[in-house]
């Protein structure tokens, strides 16, 4: 009587592949394409939503929730959408989602929202979102279309919150406003409000910094375009081959 053997035929699960161009699609937003500082793009929000950190925290996490889906499902509906109509799909979808964003942050977080209500909504019009539709999503597959909207989310929020600390700290003395983590770093302390550094202190470090006072200069929008031009400068002095980009 003849043996038969059975073997166990092994199938793999097909997995998302994340190689060198994936990883590009995440880190090159970060330095040497970042939608910011290199392709000049959402320059308006940048200098009007980052004189607190929190609030430019919240708008950062929305763009790349926005931006990442919106690619996402722009990349799976690409072969399907006329190319006469294309712009009012992609307005439709980002305006989904941003009203998904809206609503959320009016649930759980009603101080913030209150703070950057007209903002979220012009989310719509951030040309970031509708540049990576255009430029990338309508052209490729749906995961690396994910993948590039998070990448320039990100690159977009690092420098919105790089921003925001340099304002925030230099032009109120305090960091996380308005959050569960709020700090009070330097600044006259009074009945309502104490500074770790308490330049009226007549002892102790304080009293080190009683020349200090926060500069008013930094709370306009004018701070943030001056420190986005000195990001500008810093990253083309570090890779010259981006002097001419832009």
């Amino acid at each position: 009587m003849a043996e038969t053997t059975v073997q166990d035929v092994v199938v793999k699960e097909p997995t998302l592949p994340f190689g060198k161009k994936e990883k590009k699609l995440l880190t090159d937003p970060l330095t040497d394409n970042n939608p910011i500082t290199i392709q000049v793009l959402g320059i308006c929000s940048a200098l009007a939503v980052t004189t607190q950190v929190f609030p430019s925290l919240v708008i950062s996490v929305a763009v790349v929730f926005v931006c990442a889906f919106s690619s996402l499902f722009t990349s799976l509906l690409r072969n399907n959408i006329p190319k006469q109509v294309r712009m009012i799909v992609q307005l439709v979808i980002i305006a989904t989602l941003v009203t998904v964003v809206e609503l959320v942050l009016k649930a759980f977080s009603f101080e913030v929202y209150k703070q950057l209500s007209v903002f979220i909504g012009l989310i719509i019009t951030n040309c970031i979102v509708m540049g990576r539709l255009e430029a990338f999503a309508l052209a490729n597959k749906p995961w690396r279309s994910f993948l590039d909207g998070i990448g320039n989310g990100l690159g977009y929020g690092l420098i919105l919150i790089a921003v925001a600390f340099f304002r925030e700290l230099f032009g109120k003395g305090t960091l996380f406003t308005g959050s569960p983590a709020e700090l009070n770093i330097i600044g006259k302390s009074n009945e309502a409000t104490s500074f770790m550094i308490n330049t009226a202190a007549e002892s102790g470090i304080g009293s080190w910094f009683s020349w200090y006072s926060n500069n008013n200069l930094m709370v306009l929008p004018a701070a943030a375009m001056f420190l986005i031009g000195i990001f500008i400068w810093i990253q083309r002095s570090r890779n010259p081959k981006l002097v001419d980009i832009s």
